[in-house]
């Protein structure tokens, strides 16, 4: 019996792998977002984006830099590094602009994950609705 399990275990593991395989990946996206659906049926900032925002905390960002807690960035799902975006916190109408250096957020219907210092500036502690818009 357990030698079935074991067989069953690297053929399913095979499986995988070979399926793994066929899916295009484009070698320049070294974050791997190519697997993560566009939260937004668009990729740039020619039109607003509304949802939730959230704050994130230290780590290496996935274009490489340090992450620092005082800077105006975020992260975005499919918005290229060094996009200038206006975040606007629809709670309060405070506004900041920050560049995009990072991928995420990952968690639910989230659309940025901002520093502490962009949070901040936009009046919350948590999460936030928020509008992403081109700056003016």
């Amino acid at each position: 019996m357990l030698t079935r399990l074991l067989l069953a275990g690297v053929f399913a593991l095979a499986a995988v792998a070979a399926h793994a395989q066929s899916i295009p990946v484009d070698p320049r996206n070294t974050d791997m977002t190519d697997a993560l659906p566009d939260p937004e049926p668009h990729s740039d900032v020619a039109t607003a984006q509304s949802g939730v925002a959230s704050y994130y905390g230290p780590r290496l960002t996935a274009n490489g830099e340090e992450f620092d807690p005082s800077k105006m960035t975020a992260a975005h799902r499919t918005l290229p590094f060094g996009t200038m975006v206006k975040v606007t916190n629809l709670r309060n109408g405070r506004s900041v602009t920050v560049r995009i250096n990072d991928r995420g957020p990952f968690v639910g219907k989230r659309v940025i994950d901002l520093t502490p210092a962009a949070a901040e500036a936009l009046g919350f502690d948590g999460l936030a609705p928020v509008e992403i818009s081109r700056p003016q």
